[in-house]
């Protein structure tokens, strides 16, 4: 008999409906760490908005490669297939993502359907913020201040949100992948999860092939479990095949050479520096955003003192537990190990290519941190149980993150008007056969659809060069392959208008054109600049 009355407490206290206000209200209180993560996703998501309301970043062009990606999508839906139809040399997985707004543009035009997709793209940077907090949550307080904080604050993680660009869609894909593949700080051994993370994971290698990095790494943690890694990587091939197939078997032969080999042979005329590179990953400042040359020495030590933080932090809460690293802080560090290395062996070098070494960097420094804290505190507390160490870290932590966000927000604060050229929209009639060296230019003054028979569809003037000359771009040699001249020729050939980036000869536009001197004089020859518009818009002569 008194079993009865037991049980139903327990299922009573088991059961939203049935629990005491108290009960509820305790429920759904939110927690230390809850809060945690929600300020810091507060804070990502405005700051990766602020940037979008100074003058023009909306609507205007603040970017090349974010044309290429939207422009394809645009290209997608009009029936002209990518790879197939002409080439570019990145995965197509962020251009399916983008295909629904490009179709959405029909209605809204080509200029709103790029402000769409650079406002869902911020948003999708922000969403890394709580996926990176709920990767941590278990270890406390602390890991998630600085994880989620590094998060929402690296510089450039928040400048390769402001556009359609792949890295935060990328980062997405992977931080999903993590949560599937990882059980608190350890690999799960559910073959769900595994398959479906090796999915998420695949997605992410078809949006860009970075991915092969971290995709490594969970490999060899599943080993030596043979059916666990099969199961994972069964998940990868699907997640990078569906997206991928279609355009593979339309062109292999293109695809293959974009994709993969003009990649991997990438030339350049110069490399870019060490000091620029190390600047951006350690997140002092963007090189992008900033006028002030930093030196390579205060650089260099700013990522040594990250490093020697990260590696002292694990090895001195290694001594104190007796306990190795688990599992998910080997992968954050090994990750992060192999992403520095890998961006500091090409010739290119990018800012927004530091945003995917954010959240590997998050992870080592958060994780490593908190443990070394939580190893301190639990010796010191044997000898003075009032100290609370962690606490006193947690603060400091928050202080540092504040002041790194209102100096990110003072930076967007005076950013400069981008480019707006829409007054191309009246100079250029609707449908007319427009040839740029930047697509986003025609993609703002909604001018990138011809209805012209024959109209050339390139989108990414840089890629067809690296694609058909095994790597060369318009200033280090691709204009002595003859079918990089071939195409030139025939797209200048059939435009009605030329709309250059910048000056006739200028470097940007050299290396985004591969100009020979007959093609220069063509152009001279058959066009002439459009009245009153200042941004090198051309028009076809007679």
């Amino acid at each position: 008999m008194s079993q009865a009355p037991l049980h139903a407490e327990a299922a009573g206290a088991g059961s939203p409906e049935t629990a005491s206000p108290s009960v509820r209200a305790k429920r759904g209180r939110l927690t230390p760490v809850g809060m945690a993560i929600l300020v810091a996703t507060v804070a990502g998501l405005v700051l990766r908005l602020l940037q979008l309301t100074r003058p023009g970043h909306l609507l205007g062009v603040t970017e090349y490669d974010d044309g290429v990606y939207f422009g394809s999508a645009i290209r997608l839906i009009n029936g002209v297939m990518p790879y197939k139809d002409f080439i570019l040399v990145q995965p197509p997985g962020l251009i399916v993502l983008m295909t629904p707004i490009a179709a959405l543009s029909k209605l809204t035009g080509s200029a709103w359907g790029m402000g769409i997709g650079r406002l869902i793209t911020a948003c999708v940077g922000a969403a890394s913020v709580p996926l990176a907090g709920l990767l941590v949550r278990r270890r406390g307080l602390l890991a998630v201040i600085l994880t989620c904080g590094i998060m929402a604050v690296y510089p450039d993680a928040i400048l390769a949100a402001h556009t359609v660009l792949q890295e935060p869609w990328l980062v997405l894909c992977i931080l999903l992948g993590l949560l599937a593949v990882f059980e608190d700080d350890r690999l799960t051994a559910n073959g769900r999860r595994l398959a479906w993370g090796g999915v998420a994971f695949g997605f992410a290698g078809a949006i860009k092939l970075w991915a092969v990095l971290p995709i490594v790494v969970i490999a060899v943690l599943c080993l030596p479990g043979l059916r666990r890694l099969g199961i994972y990587l069964a998940g990868v091939i699907a997640g990078f095949l569906v997206p991928v197939l279609p355009f593979l078997i339309a062109a292999p032969s293109v695809f293959w050479r974009g994709v993969f080999l003009a990649q991997l042979v990438r030339v350049d005329t110069a490399r870019t520096t060490l000091a620029t590179r190390l600047a951006d990953l350690s997140g002092i400042d963007s090189t992008v955003r900033t006028k002030v040359p930093i030196a390579t020495a205060t650089t260099v030590l700013v990522i040594l003192l990250i490093a020697l933080l990260v590696v002292s932090s694990c090895v001195a809460a290694s001594v104190l537990t007796r306990r190795l690293p688990p599992a998910l802080e080997w992968f954050a560090l090994v990750t992060s190990l192999l992403v520095v290395v890998a961006f500091l062996i090409p010739a290119d070098f990018y800012y927004h290519y530091a945003a995917f070494f954010t959240p590997f960097l998050a992870l080592s420094v958060g994780l490593a941190v908190a443990r070394l804290a939580a190893a301190l505190q639990e010796r010191s507390g044997q000898r003075s149980p009032g100290l609370r160490l962690e606490t006193a870290a947690a603060g400091v932590a928050v202080l540092a993150l504040l002041a790194m966000a209102i100096v990110q927000g003072h930076t967007e604060a005076v950013l400069k008007a981008a480019d707006d050229p829409s007054s191309a929209h009246a100079e250029i009639p609707p449908g007319a056969c427009v040839l740029t060296d930047q697509v986003s230019f025609a993609i703002a003054a909604d001018r990138f659809t011809s209805s012209v028979p024959g109209c050339p569809q390139l989108v990414d003037g840089v890629g067809t060069d690296l694609a058909l000359s095994e790597g060369h771009n318009g200033v280090s040699g691709a204009s002595h392959n003859p079918a990089v001249r071939a195409i030139w020729d025939s797209a200048f050939h059939k435009a009605q208008y030329v709309w250059l980036s910048n000056s006739f000869f200028d470097k940007t536009v050299a290396r985004r054109i591969a100009w020979t001197p007959a093609l220069r004089a063509y152009f001279a020859a058959n066009f002439q600049p459009v009245p009153g518009h200042t941004k090198n818009l051309y028009k076809r002569t007679g």
